[in-house]
This record gives structure tokens, C-alpha cells and sequence, in this order.
């Protein structure tokens, strides 16, 4: 298995995360994290194919906690290994297992996007006594269902694409034009092919039938959840292609989550914390302050 390290020197010209770099091993990798401020902690997870330069806006408005944000193995300022057949939901879970074991992290409120998602609500199912609460952002908890037609098509071209083009994606999931600085950015962590095969692989890891090893600790997320008691707030955007409506499944899946106000980001795509980052941030903090609305 080879591991290729981010070239740091990409990343040099992005202006907009001043954030420490902070690095954890495990196995033979090396997995970055940002982590800043203090108070009550804050496990911000991203998704397909972005990095922690995903919540970079909800950092100010969230001064008063610990706000902590990996990058999954194979994106941002993390090892990346070579070939998308050597990533599995199974190391990814580790890895995460990995970073909440050895960073010590307790009373987690969650925050999840994407395959952050579904890495993330795996995790609280596994560990529920670590978290106290949890926002979901434009995600999905797939069992190996029927994909859509849409779904295929965004396997084949990850899969077959001779490189895959990380700016492209990350136009076509916003609802919103991103500046050049920004795409820039996103796409700092893959210079070349040899560092791509985390993106790839994430479409691929979907599971396309209940035989699927993910499909376990996915169907224990949704058990788990469907009897979640403490505080939930489901968050989803109006302008997402790919998972636009998913709220609904979750607002019935999660008990608690029918006693928050609901609550749809307007004008903002699939990657909603990059077009709308600080009012998703300003709504958490409202949220762990007990000051949104509570429906009885």
C-alpha cells in the first residue's frame, strides 16, 4: 500500500484558514485536525471531496467552544493512499474511532455533511454515551437500496474519469458561483492522480446492496437514532441536487428532532457550509444554547 503526504506548499496561498495544524497518527498514517477555541467540543465532519476547509466560517461565530474538524484519510492536509481499492468505510470508521479515543473527546455535539455523515452517525451509534448532541447536515444513511440513475452516473464518472476534477464537483454541488480562490482551495489537497484515490473511492463506498459491509453499522446508525433521545437538529439546504428532501427522512427517523424548529438553508446547494456558513453556524450556536424554538 503506498501513502503519498499532502504538499504542503499547495496550501500555502489560502488566505482565508489561519487555523493551526494539528496531526494524529494512525496505523502508518497521518491525520490532520483543526482545533480551536475552548469550551463545550464541537466534532465537525466533511464529506465528498471536500476538506476541513469546509467549516472554516462556522469557526468565529463558534468562538466560545472547542471546535474540532478532521480530514478524512485521503483528503485535505492527510495521508493519502494510493488506489481507491484501498479505502474502506471500515478505515474510515477506525480512523475516527482513532481520533475520539486518543484526543479524549466527550459531551460531543456532532456535526455532520455528506460522508461525514455517514461515517459520523455510525460513530455516535457505536459510541452514544460520547455525544450529547447532533446537527445533520445534507446527508443520507443508505442500506444498499436501489441507487438512482442520477447516483450511477456519479459512480461511473468517478470510477472511470481519468482524473478526477475536484473544482468541477464542487461547481456542480453549489447553488451559488464560487470564486476561483475558493475552488483554488478545495483543490489544494490534489495535485495529481496518486492523490485522488479517497475521492474516488467515496462514491464507490456506497453501498449498492444489504450485502455490503457497510450496511451494518449504517442500519445501526438509523436503529440508534430512531431511538435518540437527547437533543437533534437536522439542517438541509433547498438547492441540493443530490440529497435535496432527505430532511424528511430523518425528521421521522429521530424522535427529537420533531421537537426543534424546522429549519431549511435557503439558496444554498449541496455543499451548504460553503455558501452559507455563517447562518448554519449562528443556528448551532442557538442550538446548544437552547434558544431555537422548541416545538410542543
Amino acid at each position: 500500500m503506498q501513502i503519498v503526504q499532502p504538499d504542503f506548499s499547495r496550501f500555502e496561498s489560502i488566505e482565508d484558514f489561519p487555523y493551526k495544524e494539528n496531526f494524529i497518527r494512525f496505523d502508518n498514517l497521518q491525520m490532520h485536525y483543526i482545533d480551536e477555541g475552548q469550551g463545550e467540543t464541537i466534532l465537525a465532519l466533511h464529506g465528498e471531496p471536500t476538506w476541513s476547509y469546509l467549516y472554516r466560517k462556522f469557526i468565529p461565530i463558534l468562538k466560545n467552544y472547542r471546535f474540532i474538524a478532521p480530514d478524512l484519510i485521503g483528503f485535505g492536509k492527510s495521508d493519502k493512499i494510493v488506489g481507491y481499492k484501498n479505502y474502506s468505510f471500515d478505515l474510515h470508521f477506525k480512523s475516527l474511532e482513532n481520533l475520539i479515543q486518543k484526543l479524549d473527546l466527550n459531551d460531543i455535539t456532532l456535526v455532520v455533511q455528506d460522508w461525514g455523515g455517514i461515517l459520523g452517525l455510525s460513530l455516535l451509534a457505536e459510541y452514544p454515551e460520547k455525544f450529547k448532541r447532533v446537527v445533520i447536515l445534507n446527508t443520507f444513511l443508505p442500506v444498499g437500496k436501489k441507487m438512482s440513475f442520477f447516483f450511477k452516473i456519479w459512480r461511473a464518472y468517478a470510477k472511470y474519469h481519468p482524473s478526477l476534477s475536484i473544482p468541477s464537483i464542487l461547481k456542480h454541488g453549489s447553488y451559488q458561483k464560487l470564486s476561483q480562490e475558493v475552488l483554488q482551495a478545495y483543490n489544494a489537497p490534489f495535485p495529481n492522480k496518486k492523490h485522488k484515490g479517497g475521492a474516488v473511492a467515496f462514491p464507490l463506498l456506497v453501498p449498492a446492496n444489504v450485502n455490503d459491509p457497510a450496511v451494518k453499522p449504517i442500519q445501526k446508525a438509523r436503529d440508534v437514532l430512531s431511538k435518540w433521545q437527547k437533543p437533534a437538529l437536522v439542517l438541509f439546504s433547498d438547492k441540493d441536487k443530490i440529497l435535496g428532501g432527505l430532511e424528511k427522512f430523518f425528521y421521522r427517523l429521530i424522535p427529537s428532532s420533531a421537537e426543534q424548529q424546522k429549519i431549511i438553508i435557503k439558496n444554498a446547494g449541496h455543499f451548504l457550509q460553503e455558501e452559507k456558513g455563517e447562518e448554519i453556524a449562528q443556528y448551532i450556536d442557538q442550538f446548544m444554547k437552547d434558544e431555537l424554538k422548541i416545538i410542543t
